[in-house]
């Protein structure tokens, strides 16, 4: 999706269910006709088709047999109107359209749109060069896997080598969840309407979604406060309003002590990277303890960082006088050493980071007799996630939003739930959505730099659910500057140091 896009989104997110309760509200309980909604949604459409597409030598509109094929028979009629070549491909039972979406049907067909059933051109979409298709095929309601002919018929807009805009939604997309449905178109734009999906925005949505644009078909206002969403898309600028700022007399001491804890043999990065990171966003005091081969190199990339070495849990034990942060689990390993590390951090009453290989000790069992608290932050990705609730990384992603909320009422404190629209939930609050961050990501290391960044909000005095939602969204805008400056193959986790310090000095 393009990153500028961000502030004209909404921040609700909602599910399937619940945006059909804010349509029945719009036409029940203000009077406002189906089919005057289903002409805006086309109209919008049909503008932000023009807007990215300013001359289609043709447009080619698959339809189905619901309220999205309305959607579609109306961007038709408006094609026609302008005197743009337009073609409907009918899929699916015509004969099961009915009320608004046959009303529409009608008003495509006054304008002359032909309009072909799908068994008379097959997989024939792509003869027109210049031309754009509409997948208005399939909307929110889609339960299971696609069936025929419908998973064929988005095997031929994908295979058209068009542009394609979906109406609402991706064809074959979970709104709920952003899981693929069997099959799914792959559009380079998408419109939605009157809530925004939030299964748009993680899982499989971002991949098949392409630029995303919202209208809310001018419906009152006073719905959507009728309709609390359970998501909520996060707004960088209105967390790091809520960093307060810096008196003129500050001194270190007001800023926190972080202590991370890990750096086994071979993952000597890991803990620098954290470390850095916990400075970088403003922590007053970083330590790290970690094998005592690393901190020469630790020191070395960052000697702000008071390094001490460990060999035992014993050895540690002292260390944690000072803190009043710990982050465990950068480069920890799952040795008899990581599992003493662990053990260690596990016995305090400070506020906790819990990352990596700490997340899979925890899984395990091992060193671990406490598996539920209320003041630390686990960061697991899907693969974490899995071994924490006893399932695989496949069913994590078919629904995330259910996965991050069982983490969280299972282990307590706040879960983040990493990945494409990572997700944030803490007991009693919406789940946040972040839709920062980028393919480039993908790399070694972004992790501990995420820990790193949570870490030194929480000594910074930031609650455990604002913590986690600014630190999710500042790493994630911080690889975003850098992709933009440098591109995304070849981004690293120490390039978002400079970044991170950027955005949390931001004015607004």
């Amino acid at each position: 999706m393009d990153k500028t896009l961000r502030k004209s989104l909404p921040t609700a997110l909602y599910t399937a269910a619940e945006t059909r309760e804010l349509d029945r509200l719009a036409i029940e309980e203000h009077g406002i006709a189906g089919i005057r909604l289903m002409k805006r949604a086309g109209r919008a459409t049909f503008a932000a088709l023009l807007a990215r597409w300013p001359a289609p030598v043709q447009i080619t509109v698959f339809c189905g047999s619901g309220n999205n094929a309305g959607d579609g028979y109306v961007i038709a009629a408006l094609a026609a109107q302008r005197r743009i070549p337009v073609r409907v491909i009918q899929v699916g039972d015509s004969a099961k359209l009915g009320g608004d979406a046959l009303s529409a049907r009608d008003f495509a067909a006054r304008e002359g749109v032909p309009i072909l059933p799908f068994s008379d051109v097959a997989e024939d979409t792509a003869e027109t060069a210049g031309g754009v298709v509409v997948d208005a095929l399939l909307g929110t309601g889609t339960q299971g896997a696609v069936r025929e002919p419908y998973a064929r018929a988005i095997a031929a807009i994908n295979a058209s080598g068009l542009p394609v805009v979906s109406v609402d939604i991706p064809s074959g997309l979970c709104a709920d969840t952003g899981a693929v449905l069997g099959t799914v178109v792959r559009a380079d734009l998408s419109v939605t309407f009157i809530g925004l999906k939030r299964g748009l925005l993680t899982g499989r949505g971002p991949v098949y979604s392409g630029e995303l644009v919202f209208d809310d078909l001018q419906v009152p206002a006073d719905i959507y406060r009728r309709q609390a969403p359970q998501a909520e898309r996060l707004a960088l600028a209105a967390l790091l309003a809520q960093l307060p700022p810096r008196p003129a007399d500050a001194h270190k001491g007001l800023y926190g002590h972080v202590l991370l804890i890990g750096g086994e043999l071979g993952y000597g990065g890991a803990i620098a990277l954290a470390a850095e990171a916990a400075a970088r966003v403003g922590a007053g005091l970083v330590s790290a303890a970690t094998r005592p081969e690393h901190v020469p190199a630790l020191i070395a990339r960052c000697p702000e960082v008071m390094a001490t070495g460990v060999s035992s849990g014993q050895a540690l034990e002292p260390l944690m006088q000072r803190p009043t942060v710990l982050v465990v689990g950068p480069g920890l390993g799952r040795s008899a050493w990581s599992e003493q590390m662990l053990q260690q951090a596990l016995k305090t009453d400070l506020p906790l980071v819990v990352d990596a290989d700490a997340l899979n000790l925890l899984s395990e069992g091992r060193a671990v007799s406490q598996k539920h608290r209320d003041n630390w932050i686990l960061t697991p990705h899907p693969g974490e996630a899995a071994r924490l609730l006893d399932s695989d990384s496949a069913a994590i992603q078919a629904d995330r939003f259910a996965a991050v909320r069982k983490l969280q009422s299972g282990y307590g404190g706040v879960a983040v739930l990493k990945g494409a629209g990572s997700l944030i939930a803490a007991a009693g609050a919406p789940l946040g959505l972040t839709d920062t961050g980028n393919p480039g990501m993908a790399s070694g290391g972004m992790g501990d730099v995420l820990s790193g960044v949570i870490g030194g909000l929480l000594a910074q005095g930031l609650a455990p659910p604002l913590a986690a939602r600014l630190g999710v969204c500042v790493h994630g805008m911080a690889a975003d500057m850098a992709a933009a400056d440098s591109g995304q193959r070849g981004l690293l986790a120490g390039d978002l140091s400079a970044y991170i310090r950027e955005l949390v000095n931001a004015d607004g």
